[in-house]
């Protein structure tokens, strides 16, 4: 494995791999022995889009593998001056070993990796958040023991980054996927063409979505750039809030999910978000160990 695109590139063996060494990477740190399989190298993060979970996770992922972090806020560099990213990428590609880039267009990650030719990370596009998906699937193993023959069902914007990546994650894993959204807010027919034949049902009906699931999962509904978008995207996704309601209505045991950051009694009832925060934190903290994971996945695929 060269890149980290997106879960949509990415094979079920590829996705196992990943999700099994993570599980390795985390108990290691527990017990204080963390590798260094990356001492010595420098590794690029250019954000465009702020954050808090990636940027931490990264940051101390990188240190604890023994590498240094250098965060490159699209401002503070002259591709927040117009420079191409495919220049932006020859000359870090001739400098740096690796490089974490969390932005708005898909096709810069994908640019940045031909032009750049050293190990790239999506750390968030519009299309994919691949990371968040992987750290995901190992809270699900954690906490369910796999994700085979579970129901996942996805509440609110289904036609966001994470949507999708949920999408992708099902066609190659055979696990089971619902999104509950407004017909407006549904994945589109082209992105439904190239999905392709996957266990994937659309529907309007949250009490269907969330009868029988495992995993109840859901994302902030103004995510950024939509920020003018706001009160008209909250007034129609109301109805499609995860409640204390559809979570009897899933299977004994179901997990409550969400990618973070939350806003209470909007996407996620504030007394169901505080009820579940364990298992959501976790989620978060998994975030660490999943990308370690990919770092060095993509260190060793040089």
């Amino acid at each position: 494995m060269k890149h980290l695109l997106g879960i949509e590139a990415l094979t079920a063996s590829e996705i196992t791999a990943l999700v099994e060494h993570a599980v390795v990477l985390k108990a290691e740190r527990s017990r204080g022995t963390i590798g260094d399989e990356l001492k010595g190298e420098t590794w690029a993060m250019i954000f465009t889009k702020s954050s808090t979970r990636t940027r931490v996770s990264f940051e101390v992922g990188l240190t604890e593998l023994g590498a240094r972090s250098l965060f490159l806020n699209a401002n503070d560099i002259q591709l927040g001056r117009g420079e191409p990213i495919k220049d932006t990428a020859r000359v870090l590609g001739r400098m740096v070993h690796g490089a974490i880039i969390r932005t708005f267009d898909q096709q810069d990650v994908v640019d940045f990796a031909e032009y750049g030719q050293i190990p790239t990370i999506n750390a968030l596009t519009d299309e994919e958040h691949p990371c968040q998906i992987l750290a995901d699937l190992l809270t699900i193993r954690e906490r369910l023991g796999g994700w085979e023959e579970k129901k996942v069902a996805f509440f609110g914007d289904g036609d966001c980054n994470m949507g999708r990546s949920w999408a992708w994650a099902a066609k190659h894993l055979g696990f089971e996927l619902v999104i509950a959204a407004p017909a407006a807010f549904q994945p589109d027919a082209a992105f439904l063409e190239r999905l392709g034949e996957a266990p994937v049902i659309l529907t309007e009906d949250v009490e269907f979505a969330a009868h029988g699931a495992d995993v109840l999962y859901t994302d902030t509904w103004v995510s950024m750039g939509r920020e003018a978008e706001s009160e008209e995207r909250l007034r129609i996704l109301k109805p499609f809030q995860i409640h204390e309601g559809l979570v009897k209505l899933a299977n004994p045991g179901a997990i409550v999910q969400h990618c973070l950051p939350a806003y209470r009694d909007k996407e996620i009832c504030g007394s169901l978000f505080e009820e579940r925060a364990e298992e959501i934190f976790q989620q978060a903290e998994n975030r660490l160990h999943a990308q370690k994971a990919i770092l060095i996945a993509l260190a060793r695929g040089r």
